[in-house]
């Protein structure tokens, strides 16, 4: 196996090509389960390095309240790959409970399990908690640096007796963080954290954080989110989709959006061609795609995941292995002209679409 594809098989390692599974509409709590598994396992077997999965409540449409819990029933289904609840909305819970929850899920599947956190964007998250929604970013600041050194193993204070907590060192779990301004980049940064990009937004605003993120000291994954379709897409689920998040973002946040943030090409050749442009332009490390929104039904994601898995990866990879071999011409991987090969994975929290 080439150096390129050992670091993919880390959880945001350098070059890996992960998915994006969200629950489908129509579907009752024991088939959305069954079918968010099915669509792991599909995934895997299809050539996608692992999978993330994110977080609302109150039944909000396309979200689980759970990511991590269902991470951890795909693991226990796929053959091979690995798994990240991300994000995770870091301030509904206490950082050492989190940390204790992944740190023995990690202990059960070890290297295979990733986190990442986001401050979160949605009112009714914190209200269903009992939780103030004005305090999020206070806790956020406080929790993010306190989340890496835990799941690194080091100042775990009164937690040193805890096994999983404690393994930690020897085998870090990597986190990364939603960073979508210069500020949360710079947080994540001095928190050892890596970076995860929205699904949405110019590659030249990507691009200028990512040049943030670097000169800040930033070292952990740079993980972009692209929301991609092969063949005829449903605009109107995705238009439809794109109203819900204008309903709660920021107008700062949105003035950097691209139209629905979907990249729809009748062919692989041509989807290969754009994402793989789109990362060398930002300087990503890793890509994850997402195929879903409400709407969008259980046949048509499975049909859409193997197609990208057997006509787009493949591309992709042999895109991001030209690429490292240039390298050697003057490219310089760490303001992100080739993708870094570091397999550094303390990576931590964007907010994710």
């Amino acid at each position: 196996m080439s150096a390129e594809r050992v670091a993919a098989t880390v959880p945001f390692g350098a070059g890996s090509i992960s998915l994006r599974i969200y629950p489908h509409d129509g579907l009752d709590a024991s088939g959305v389960a069954g079918e968010a598994i099915r669509q792991a396992v599909l995934g895997a077997e299809s050539g996608f390095d692992g999978v993330m999965t994110s977080e609302h409540h109150g039944g909000f449409a396309g979200y689980l309240p759970n990511p991590l819990q269902v991470a951890g029933w795909m693991l226990d289904r796929m053959p091979s790959g690995w798994a990240a609840a991300a994000p995770v909305l870091l301030p509904l819970r206490p950082v050492a409970m989190l940390a204790e929850e992944v740190a023995w899920l990690a202990a059960l599947h070890p290297g295979r399990v990733g986190v990442g956190v986001a401050p979160g964007g949605l009112e009714l998250d914190f209200r269903l908690m009992g939780l103030d929604f004005a305090a999020r970013a206070a806790g956020f600041r406080a929790g993010l640096p306190r989340l890496t050194e835990l799941l690194r193993g080091t100042e775990l204070g009164e937690l040193a007796g805890d096994r999983a907590l404690s393994g930690c060192a020897a085998r870090p779990v990597p986190v990364v963080s939603a960073a979508m301004s210069p500020g949360a980049v710079r947080r994540a940064a001095e928190a050892g954290a890596g970076i995860l990009f929205d699904g949405g937004s110019e590659p030249a605003r990507l691009r200028e954080l990512t040049d943030r993120y670097l000169d800040a000291g930033g070292a952990g994954p740079r993980v972009l989110i692209r929301r991609v379709w092969i063949g005829d897409p449903p605009r109107e689920a995705f238009e439809r989709q794109s109203r819900v998040y204008r309903g709660y973002t920021p107008a700062a946040a949105q003035r950097h959006w691209r139209g629905t943030g979907f990249a729809c090409h009748d062919d692989a050749v041509a989807l290969a061609d754009e994402l793989a442009a789109v990362r060398a332009e930002i300087g990503a490390t890793c890509l994850n795609l997402r195929i879903h929104v409400p709407g969008v039904s259980p046949e048509a994601a499975r049909e859409q995941i193997a197609t990208l898995g057997h006509e787009v990866l493949p591309r992709l990879r042999s895109a991001g292995a030209n690429s490292a071999r240039a390298r050697g011409t003057g490219a310089d991987p760490a303001r992100g002209d080739g993708p870094v090969t570091d397999t550094n994975t303390t990576t931590e929290g964007v907010r994710q679409r």
